[in-house]
């Protein structure tokens, strides 16, 4: 597979005139230098003023900020990107504190909600079901020749707002985004796909507007079919490409990535990207707390694809750290809609199996509600010393059940993970208040910055783009075939490393976003060194690893345009 052009090295292209500015790759506005409105055929399609990149930028982002909403951002930016990229990844990458919000979490959930409304210009493959046996025909196109990253979507499972049907494609949108302006992934290299199996949501189904395969989704076998064929294209279109599944509902994303994890090179980033920061952001909270992760005992709410993940990577790090494994088992509990998982449970699945609880450890506790066993009685009697929240459901951590850990606990740990903000188990107001100030929090969606006690403290965002971004970066850097585990592990515990409390017990847990692209550096050497300890990547010296990195790192500039032929 080759690699994008030179970074720096002229731009030869044999497209002029209206062609050139319409290709968002190659389109450089008012910036196209009077030479090469000469050589392309550009005078009178540009006003005849010659700018530059940053000045481009900054009446971009005067445009962006003059907007009411957040939604109407997401849209300008979203048309940015379809008319410049270059433009579009500069902006970005020089305000990202400002800008992840909004082509991110939380802002892209409503942008998945409204996507057919705003839906103008292609970027990407729908693959639907009715077009499947067009699958290899839609992946042929030679603008795709250089693809090495594809995150995919079925739609299903968008964030905590469930089934959005074809408005999944933003979620592959803004992900691929996020590899490009946190780790400088080359745009060319990346693909977003959204396979579209239909849609059991009646609203979208409804909306005349609605873009997608008016139909309700395939039953399991068709599903599994269609998913088999897509994939066998894709490994046969870049035998070295890294797959990335993105927001699969909970019963098809465990079975898919056992499925195909041994296949090619894959992960799901919502099994094992979300359980990387959370146990990234746990150990940064260990600087502080001085409870050791042996010593933890972990609530997680949510017992789906997210929570199994988190759960078995904490899991896994505390049998790595000495705990025995029957015993490590033990301080975990995972809530689900029926309550606690404990042995006897009908439909429990593989991944929720190894964090049953036996009976008779709860058989004696108080319970709110005789016959179940609610977070509320996990927390009154199992006393957890850290509270994750990946269940969607917005205000779960309530009031009652945060007073009564922090009882319990001098510094709880909390972190409501759902997005977008709408869903989060509580706000980071609500935790400090109800906490008396002490708890450590964390949280899937940015948060304005905390006002407590007369100080004001910026909110940890215990985000995925601080690890699956490093995550590809390595990948491509070492031409790892596979992804492990312990590669999710190595880039937890990097990001964990390099959390100002390490030197500061008063500082953030993670990392400030503004240095998302040192983090991606970072985790994608640990990342590359592990899959070269794991044999699912040629070994290479440190400077040889240090330089390909480096190498694949695109920094948002406009180069020089040369006529071809």
């Amino acid at each position: 597979m080759s690699q994008p052009d030179n970074f720096a090295a002229p731009v030869e292209t044999e497209l002029t005139g209206i062609d050139l500015i319409n290709n968002p790759m190659l389109n450089k506005g008012t910036a196209f230098t009077d030479e090469e409105r000469d050589a392309f055929k550009l005078h009178g399609l540009l006003p005849p003023h010659v700018g530059s990149l940053d000045e481009q930028v900054e009446r971009r982002l005067k445009v962006l900020r003059a907007f009411a909403t957040d939604f109407e951002r997401y849209a300008f930016l979203r048309e940015l990107q379809d008319s410049d990229e270059t433009l579009f990844y500069a902006l970005i990458a020089s305000n990202l504190e400002e800008t992840l919000p909004l082509i991110y979490t939380p802002t892209v959930g409503e942008g998945c909600q409204r996507f057919s409304e705003i839906w103008h210009r292609p970027r990407g493959v729908f693959v639907s079901y009715p077009n499947r046996h067009r699958i290899r025909e839609m992946l042929s196109d030679p603008r795709f020749d250089n693809v090495r990253i594809i995150v995919v979507s079925d739609g299903e499972r968008i964030l905590g707002l469930g089934d959005q049907g074809a408005g999944g494609m933003g979620i592959s949108i803004g992900k691929l985004a996020l590899y490009t302006a946190c780790a400088g992934i080359h745009p060319s290299e990346t693909l977003p796909v959204l396979l579209d199996v239909g849609t059991n949501n009646q609203e979208r189904l409804d909306d005349p507007l609605y873009i997608g395969w008016r139909n309700k989704r395939i039953g399991r076998e068709e599903y599994d079919a269609f998913v088999e064929e897509f994939v066998t294209a894709v490994a046969e279109r870049w035998p070295d490409v890294l797959l990335h599944w993105e927001d699969f509902a909970g019963s098809n994303a465990a079975r898919l990535l056992e499925r195909y994890r041994d296949r090619l090179c894959t992960f799901n980033d919502d099994i094992q990207g979300t359980a990387a920061i959370a146990a990234s952001s746990l150990m940064a909270a260990v600087n502080v707390t001085g409870v050791p992760l042996t010593e933890q005992r972990i609530a997680v709410l949510g017992a789906g694809s997210a929570g199994c993940g988190i759960a078995s990577l904490l899991l896994q790090a505390m049998i790595d750290a000495g705990v025995d494994e029957v015993e490590a088992r033990r301080r975990f509990f995972l809530v689900d809609r029926n309550g606690l998982l404990v042995e006897g449970l009908a439909d429990i699945t593989p991944a929720q199996r190894p964090f049953l609880q036996n009976p008779e450890v709860v058989a004696n506790w108080s319970r709110e509600v005789p016959g179940t066993v609610g977070l509320a009685d996990v927390v009154s009697n199992a006393h957890p010393t850290v509270l994750i929240g990946v269940s969607g459901q917005a205000g779960a951590f309530s009031e009652s059940i945060v007073r009564t850990m922090a009882r319990y606990i001098e510094r709880p740990v909390i972190f409501p993970l759902s997005n977008p903000t709408s869903r989060s188990e509580a706000t980071p107001e609500q935790l400090m208040l109800w906490s008396e100030g002490r708890a450590l929090i964390g949280t899937g969606s940015p948060f304005p910055p905390l006002h407590w006690n007369g100080q004001t403290r910026k909110v940890n965002q215990t985000n995925n783009s601080y690890v699956f971004p490093g995550v590809g970066l390595g990948v491509l850097a070492s031409g790892a075939r596979r992804i492990t585990d312990a590669m999710f592990m190595v880039a937890g515990k990097t990001v964990a490393a390099l959390s100002p409390t390490v030197r500061d017990k008063d500082g953030l847990l993670l990392p400030p976003v503004t240095e998302l692209r040192k983090v991606a550096v970072a985790v994608a050497k640990a990342v590359a060194l592990q899959a070269q300890l794991d044999g699912v990547a040629q070994p290479c010296d440190a400077a040889t690893l240090d330089a390909r990195i480096a190498a694949r790192v695109w920094e948002p500039h406009y180069r020089p345009y040369r006529k071809r032929g």
